[in-house]
């Protein structure tokens, strides 16, 4: 056998991964990454305004406490350059260089049973044994490209926001952008003082707060530091992780004007989830409440969008369950000359044709760039170009067939020793602190299968079909369901539904998994 364990990806997830099974349980441990280099996410999304929405303090990997302090954050949110150096630094930091393998891909991967190990198949031909596989693919990796017609014969430049190419310029350009997505919103921003004109081509119109961005001041970033280990203490407690005191009330249970109050405070305070979760407790679970922040917002978008019919064109007719969206100032961007607004809802794109995108109505826009800002087949879309065969050659499109599903976001029946980092069914919750849950699991599950000498370790069917259950009653207790987003896979024309979340947060999740180790793993099957 070539290794004790494979790493797929090397993203926060991967390189967690590879320092836990290599330095902590001394596993011959190879992560192979289809990039140039490490960063995941981060190392692919490099389009312009590119930005985490989390508190920069928070964006990281809370177990090692002197990088705690040695991170070197001056904003309130980390831009792409900054995050990509920071796990850039944390690859460097333990040495994991020398156990990766980029600018290579992984294309599939087979169970052999007589074995006990997964046979890995590289995108060149080459074949590497494992006894355990850790897939860290990343959450939003696969992109969404629309198959529109005369999209392969475009002839002005064409580029998908996660596959930005190095040196791509939009100054004094003629520029369409198609999705108004978080990626699109930053895009927007970014771009619009420079280019000669920009044709925002809007599917659905998007609710956005204010980031609030901005230099973090020296004795916030010290009180920070002097006092992290109580941060993430408390942190840990709340559903999100993302920095929002929680709100413990309902959107009833004040009156209107302290309502508007609240409300007016956290635009000012900035942070997309913090206006969704900090606000009332309900946002996403009463339609009623939801109408509230809905009718604020769209109050908001006509305050600063001077031009009434851009305005009308930007306000959303879903309600606000979507990815929560913060900006740097999107909706200004429509109040220049330079910028407009089409409603391709209304007017759907017909085909690209030469250099113009033309619409059903016939009209057309000649651009000299287009800009595909149109998301990504989230959460299984990279498992579903993969071929994945498990116990008797079942195959993860066949297992997933009526939906993405696994246990705890970790692992699926019939593929032992597979284990997912941001599965279908992972905690709704900020990204790093829930990837350390992840691995940390994934780590103790390996260690448990060796003390009881069982060399393939699965998460019995029964498990599977229980966590599908529990997500899917948490899931429909929101009103997430009522509109198309990534997060339940319905932005995929055909995909059926996706739980990519479990609703529960990350407190109830960790309490999950604490149950499953004091109940002794029963969840799972160890066989010899």
């Amino acid at each position: 056998m070539d290794y004790d364990a494979i790493v797929i990806g090397a993203g926060f997830g991967g390189l967690y991964a590879l320092k836990r099974l290599r330095d902590d349980l001394g596993l011959k441990t190879h992560l192979y990454e289809q990039g140039q280099g490490v960063g995941g996410t981060w190392y692919w999304n490099k389009y312009p305004g590119a930005m985490s929405d989390t508190r920069s303090h928070l964006y990281c990997y809370s177990f090692d406490k002197e990088l705690l302090q040695s991170d070197n954050f001056k904003h309130h949110y980390r831009l792409q350059p900054e995050v990509l150096n920071y796990l850039e630094g944390f690859a460097q930091r333990y040495s994991l260089d020398k156990d990766i393998s980029t600018a290579t891909e992984v294309a599939g991967a087979a169970w052999d049973a007589d074995e006990n190990c997964w046979r890995v198949t590289l995108a060149h031909g080459r074949e590497v044994t494992a006894r355990f596989v850790v897939s860290a693919l990343g959450l939003l990796s696969s992109p969404n490209i629309p198959p529109f017609d005369g999209l392969e014969t475009f002839t002005g430049e064409i580029v998908h926001t996660s596959r930005w190419p190095a040196n791509t310029t939009w100054q004094d350009k003629r520029v369409g952008i198609i999705g108004t997505g978080s990626t699109g919103v930053q895009v927007i921003t970014a771009i619009a003082p420079d280019v000669k004109h920009l044709t925002v081509l809007q599917r659905s119109a998007q609710y956005s707060v204010p980031s609030g961005n901005g230099r973090m001041g020296e004795d916030h970033l010290r009180q920070i530091k002097e006092n992290y280990e109580e941060i993430w203490a408390e942190e840990k407690t709340t559903i999100t992780v993302f920095g929002a005191k929680e709100s413990k009330i309902s959107a009833h249970d004040v009156t209107p004007e302290e309502r508007e109050r609240i409300f007016e405070e956290s635009w000012a305070d900035g942070g997309g989830f913090r206006f969704m979760f900090g606000t009332f407790n309900d946002l996403i679970l009463d339609e009623v409440s939801n109408k509230y922040a809905q009718d604020f917002i769209k109050s908001k978008i006509r305050q600063v969008v001077k031009d009434p019919a851009k305005a009308e064109k930007l306000i959303p007719t879903d309600i606000y369950a979507k990815r929560p969206l913060c900006d740097a100032g999107y909706y200004q961007q429509f109040n220049r000359e330079n910028v407009d607004v089409v409603d391709v809802k209304a007017d759907p794109i017909a085909r690209l044709d030469g250099n113009s995108v033309i619409l059903e109505s016939g009209e057309s826009y000649e651009l000299d760039m287009l800009i595909l800002a149109t998301g990504f087949d989230a959460g299984d879309g990279n498992y579903m170009r993969l071929k994945l065969e498990g116990v008797g050659g079942l195959s993860i499109q066949e297992h997933w067939k009526e939906g993405a599903r696994s246990f705890l976001g970790i692992m699926n029946a019939n593929f032992p020793n597979l284990f997912m980092i941001n599965g279908p069914g992972g905690a709704f919750a900020n990204q790093p602190p829930s990837i350390e849950l992840y691995v940390d699991t994934v780590a103790e599950l390996i260690a448990e299968a060796k003390s009881r000498k069982a060399t393939a370790i699965e998460a019995k069917s029964s498990s599977e079909a229980e966590w599908f259950a529990i997500c899917d009653e948490l899931t429909d207790a929101t009103i997430l369901p009522k509109v198309k987003s990534w997060i339940l896979g319905s932005n995929i024309p055909g995909k059926p539904r996706s739980l990519n979340f479990y609703m529960g947060g990350y407190s109830k999740y960790k309490d999950v998994l604490d149950g499953v180790r004091s109940d002794g793993y029963t969840q799972f099957d160890f066989r010899s």
